[in-house]
């Protein structure tokens, strides 16, 4: 009624190891004479023997300003020009309720690409001189937080 069958090949039978010279893999099991590889036990990743590994022969060096670094999310005018109406305000609440900006940044960056046609108010970290006086011509007001 089934005929299901593995494929040829798709089971493989264990290595036995250990049972005599006639096995292929007796006495040393094929691990070979003696030595740490021999003792069934491997050292970890960059282990040099007791040598003092690479990782520690070479200086520490320079300075990383990572943690320090302050990140803005970036938002562009024509993007705000979709999303809201006219009169409304722009802070980092409103980006976040239309899906402009993601929680984890608390800092809005304002850039000109695009353009901005509703008079709208600012309320952001920065903006750039181009942005500003984009809004500033059409009549929006900003107030930099």
């Amino acid at each position: 009624m089934f005929n299901l069958l593995k494929p040829r090949g798709a089971s493989k039978r264990r290595k036995i190891v250990g049972r005599g010279p006639g096995s292929g893999l007796g006495k040393t099991s094929g691990r070979g004479q003696k030595g740490q590889k021999a003792r069934n036990t491997s050292p970890r990743l960059g282990f040099e023997g007791g040598q003092t590994p690479l990782y520690r022969r070479l200086p520490r060096r320079g300075f990383s300003n990572n943690d320090y670094k302050l990140e803005y999310a970036i938002v562009n005018l024509g993007d705000i020009d979709k999303k809201f109406k006219d009169g409304q305000v722009v802070n980092y609440d409103t980006l976040l309720e239309n899906k402009l900006i993601r929680k984890k940044n608390k800092k809005i960056k304002i850039l000109s690409n695009g353009k901005l046609t509703k008079k709208v108010s600012f309320e952001v970290s920065k903006i750039s001189k181009s942005a500003e006086s984009f809004v500033i011509k059409i009549g929006g007001s900003i107030k930099l937080v």
